[in-house]
């Protein structure tokens, strides 16, 4: 993290984008317990589209279902991401709608229908570690959607999801060549790459390559500060890609309860740190 605020987050978007990478920005804090707070959210998000437009950053938002009151009134969570995607519109830019844990996932999706069905200035995150995610992904495909495929961070039963790292990365490719698809393309579908895994990068670089895959319809996406020199390495290649800066106050609780979730974030986090 840059900070914990907005405004070393879009500093460091600035810097990102001069060196042709582009950005997103998130506000940590999820599972809200006061309507008051996903108001106060939203009108963050609100601003932030506003300033990015000022500044002429090529910066998006993503945004917690759980951030705009889910778990509180599903209505006013609706109604607080359509706020987010109309001025999205205004400012030209685009929300992306995170995945939650699996408890989420039917609601989230439900909400993200909602939204494409007035908007094309949403996306949303489907994780390659639920069973499930390949049927959501076909079912999504006749919108156009732009969608991000995560492996996931939640742990998760094995009962749902894949647990060998493996089977992740084989289903990870595997829906992701689907968006990248002729067909699926020609509804408009996107796809967002978010991993950091060089090994299924590359793997994927080849089959955009040999397909060919126009630039205009994937991009890349991964974490602020993690494994810089494989980021460098996709922004030289002029492949697109997009950096998550994420800021907040709550950055603590947020960190601790991802990594006490899945104990495999750990190794990732310490990996990462030797990759710079």
């Amino acid at each position: 993290m840059p900070g914990e605020r907005l405004d070393p987050a879009m500093a460091a978007a600035s810097t990102e984008q001069a060196q042709g990478i582009g950005t997103i920005l998130t506000r940590l804090g999820e599972n809200l317990t006061h309507l008051e707070e996903a108001e106060d959210v939203t009108r963050e998000y609100l601003d932030a589209l506003n300033r990015i437009a000022a500044a002429g950053l090529r910066a998006q938002i993503s945004v917690k279902p759980t951030q705009l009151g889910m778990d509180l009134d599903p209505e006013v969570c609706s109604r607080n991401l359509q706020l987010l995607i109309d001025r999205a519109a205004e400012r030209d830019n685009f929300v992306w709608l995170d995945m939650e844990s699996s408890a989420y996932t039917d609601r989230t999706l439900n909400l993200f229908r909602r939204a494409r069905a007035r908007s094309s200035r949403v996306g949303i995150a489907l994780q390659a570690y639920l069973y499930r995610t390949e049927t959501d992904l076909q079912s999504l495909l006749p919108l156009g959607p732009a969608i991000r495929i995560v492996k996931g961070a939640y742990l998760e039963p094995a009962s749902i999801a894949f647990r060998k790292k493996s089977d992740v990365d084989e289903n990870f490719y595997k829906l992701a060549c689907r968006v990248l698809t002729a067909g699926a393309r020609q509804t408009g579908a996107f796809l967002q790459i978010a991993t950091h895994d060089e090994r299924l990068i590359d793997r994927l670089g080849a089959f955009t390559g040999h397909g060919p895959v126009p630039a205009s319809n994937y991009e890349h996406a991964m974490l602020y500060g993690i494994q810089r020199p494989l980021q460098r390495r996709i922004a030289r290649a002029g492949r697109p890609l997009r950096v998550l800066i994420s800021y907040g106050v709550n950055w603590f609780p947020w960190y601790m309860r991802r990594l006490a979730e899945r104990p495999a974030n750990v190794w990732f986090i310490v990996k990462s740190i030797f990759a710079r």
